[in-house]
């Protein structure tokens, strides 16, 4: 059983965000961090980098596989956890705080209303 704040909404490629104001702090989720097991290799923008919402921001490999990150909101990177990319085997640390990947000044704040929130995000990975 996995832990997913109330305070975050979610995606279906599982990346979660944390919403401030108009900056949205970008994650993925400790369900996505089990499903992949051990992380040997964090790719991600650099600052100032424009994503989109549902276009890749980077990649996360592990022993398993390479899976491509998805940007769950449009705007302009303004930080990028290099923390992270020096050491992302402590991605399943602390997931949805010190493991978070990219913050965004996002463009469209609805776009994040747009997302899963907690219970529906839960419903589709526990197959409730």
């Amino acid at each position: 059983m996995f832990e997913y704040p109330d305070d975050l909404k979610y995606t279906n490629s599982h990346e979660y965000i944390r919403l401030e104001e108009n900056i949205a702090t970008v994650g993925i989720t400790a369900f996505a961090i089990d499903q992949l097991g051990d992380i040997v290799f964090l790719d991600l923008p650099e600052v100032g980098t424009t994503v989109e919402k549902g276009q890749t921001f980077g990649t996360i490999e592990s022993v398993k596989a390479v899976e491509d990150i998805y940007s769950p909101v449009t705007g302009t990177v303004i930080e990028s956890n290099q923390e992270l990319v020096d050491e992302p085997e402590n991605i399943a640390n602390d997931p949805y705080g010190k493991s978070w990947l990219i913050k965004v000044n996002i463009e469209n704040p609805q776009e994040v209303e747009e997302a899963l929130s907690v219970d529906e995000y839960r419903s589709k990975v526990e197959g409730a």
